[in-house]
Formats: C-alpha cells, structure tokens, sequence
C-alpha cells in the first residue's frame, strides 16, 4: 500500500492500493460514517427523460460519498464501499446512493472523525516495503530464472542456460544444468535466508532439480509448484498458483495463531484472559482489557447482520484504553478455534473477580 498523503491532525489520509493484501487491510480501516473520496464509474442519463433519444453512457467521475456498508469478498479482488454521495459531479445528485470499487491501482481519500491506533498501524504495516523471503525459480532442462517475490510482482535477479546456443547471462553444459540451478539456489539463500523457494517448471523437470538438493535446511524450504512456460511469463503465472499465495500468507498466519494459541494458554490455566462477547465487553468496559483480538470471520458477519457497531465501540474503547487491537484472519487453524470461541477475546492487565 502507498501511502500518498497524511495529514493525522485533519484526520486524512490518501492511499494507493498495490495487491490483494492492502484490500484486506482496507476492509478493516474503513468504517461507516467515514467518507471516500475516489475516481469512480457512474451511469450518466443524456437528454431529456421524455424524449426517445435518451442515452445512458458510463462516465468516469470523482465523488465523495459517506460510507455506510464496506463489502469485501476474499476471492472477487474488489472492495465496494457504499453510501450517500455528499460532493462531486454535477449530473450526480447529492444525496443519492453509489458503490465505490477499490481495487488494485486505486488511489483514494479516507477522512474520519478519528484514526484509531490499530488502523493506522495497519495502514504503516502495509505500506512497508520489507525485504522479500520467498524465492521463486522457474526452470526447464536448459533454461532458469530467478526472482525475489514482493508484495506486488517480483523482481528478476538471475538468468541462467544449460544451451550455449542460447543468449543468457551464464551458459553451461546442459548435462551439469541442474547442478548450476542448485549452486545458485544454495548461493542466494545464503545471502537472503529465504523462508521459502519456490521451484516451479513445465512437466516433469523440477523433479531432476529436487534430486540435487542435498541439504536438508533447504529441502524444508522447498514448495513445488507447475507451470506451463519458462521465464518471466512462467514467473507471472506461478504467483497467482494457489500453493503461492499461501506461501505469501504463511507468515502472517503464524504470527496469529502464535497470538491465539498465547491466549487458549491463559484461558487453559485461568489466567487473565477472557473471551465470548459479554465478558469481552465487561472486560473492556471496566478498563481491564490490555489486547483484543477478534477475527475477521465476525467483523463479516456483524456487518452483514447490521450489528458491527457494537463490536466497534469495544474497539474504540480498547483503543482508548491504549490497549492493542490484533485482527485474525478465519482462514487458518488459529483462526478457526478463536471463532469457536465466539470470535473474539481478550488479553486482561490483571484477572477479574466475578
């Protein structure tokens, strides 16, 4: 996520969406009652509606609208932001209603009443640009490239070919290509400590490169995956695989369920932590609360069922509180048992005595 303007006295902040991730952050910075402001598609009418030459034309326009429903389904890679439009074009009445479509290369204002604390560390955990983890190497019997996964894309590192009849960086026998491929993969794992290495080819013939490896630190750090070409277009293809994606999810997953499994812990020895909706919230009505951690399974479901407002004010007050906010994604294991347990707990600053 880039972020282009802030201005946290005037409660502003405009961004750019660069991949699927800063959608999910989006989903959980926008509340109702914030207003967007984004370039936006609008049916337009021309002419007089009683003539037969009317025409409906889309036209692109920026407007400005109070958002009062945020819809965010994982896999449509689009963010719908509804409301009343409040300002914009002049063949747009106020007042009406309009979609706002995030979706990656938007570029949008947010301005609130107030920023909670969580939201715009969310917002800086998502604009930093970390240093990539996950190394991607599509290959043949005579050609390979390598690429460093980042947020968005990848950036191409290496070329090599097993053909000398071939232009690349480095030529060798094809007979030893294989070999080449593994130095190379040992070489840059050294130098980053990858937490994962993607190999992916047409075929059969990562098979052969697997073979070569001998070392077992890297062999854990293997993902398979196929593609139909060799490089940079077999290097587009295999992140969008899904084994790729959830290698990209992984890490953050872990921190999470790190978090839930801390709190099953304290719950288990009935220690100063609390969970289910209504000791959440006394909880955190008496101050005692010191982390919240909700998932993002019963943040949907609330809005859906028009009562998000109630899990926002435990959010506002834990916030308040100089307490911390920690999202969970229901996707993963850790996920899954803290939504057995009614989707939301909390870290307590010393137990309670009921």
């Amino acid at each position: 996520m880039k972020i282009l303007f802030k201005d946290i006295n005037k409660n502003t902040i405009k961004l750019e969406i660069e991949n699927l991730d800063d959608l999910w952050y989006t989903s959980y910075i926008i509340d109702t009652g914030d207003l967007i402001s984004s370039k936006t598609i609008r049916k337009i009418k021309l002419g007089d509606g009683d003539q037969r030459n009317v025409k409906i034309i889309k036209k692109e326009i920026y407007l400005t609208l109070k958002a009062e429903k945020v819809e965010f389904h994982k896999y449509s890679d689009i963010l719908r932001v509804s409301g009343k439009v409040i300002k914009g074009h002049d063949e747009v009445p106020i007042g009406s209603y309009h979609t706002i479509n995030i979706e990656i290369g938007t570029k949008f204002e947010i301005v609130k009443d107030k920023f909670l604390k969580y939201q715009l560390e969310k917002i800086d955990e998502a604009s930093i640009e970390e240093k990539s983890k996950v190394l991607i190497c599509v290959h043949d019997r005579e050609d390979g490239i390598f690429a460093l996964l980042k947020k968005y894309g990848y950036e191409v590192i290496f070329k090599i070919s097993g053909s000398v009849s071939k232009k690349a960086e480095i030529n060798v026998n094809t007979k030893d290509f294989y070999s080449e491929l593994y130095k190379k993969i040992i070489e840059l794992d050294t130098r980053h400590n990858f937490s994962n290495i993607i190999i992916a080819s047409p075929t059969f013939w990562k098979e052969y490169l697997v073979k070569k490896i001998k070392d077992e630190k890297i062999k854990k750090k293997v993902v398979l995956a196929t593609c139909s070409s060799v490089g940079e277009n077999g290097v587009n293809e295999v992140i969008r695989r899904p084994e790729v994606q959830s290698v990209l999810k992984q890490e953050r997953f872990a921190k999470e369920t790190q978090k839930v499994e801390s709190l099953l812990m304290e719950i288990s020895k009935q220690g100063k932590a609390e969970y289910g909706f209504v000791k959440v919230k006394e909880s955190i009505d008496c101050g005692a609360s010191s982390e919240l951690l909700i998932t993002d399974g019963l943040i949907q479901k609330r809005r859906q069922e028009d009562t998000f407002f109630e899990i926002e004010k435990l959010m506002k007050k834990v916030d308040l509180n100089d307490g911390k906010i920690h999202l969970i994604s229901s996707e993963h294991e850790g996920g899954k048992k803290l939504d057995g347990l009614g989707g939301l707990a909390v870290f307590l600053r010393y137990k309670l005595n009921y």
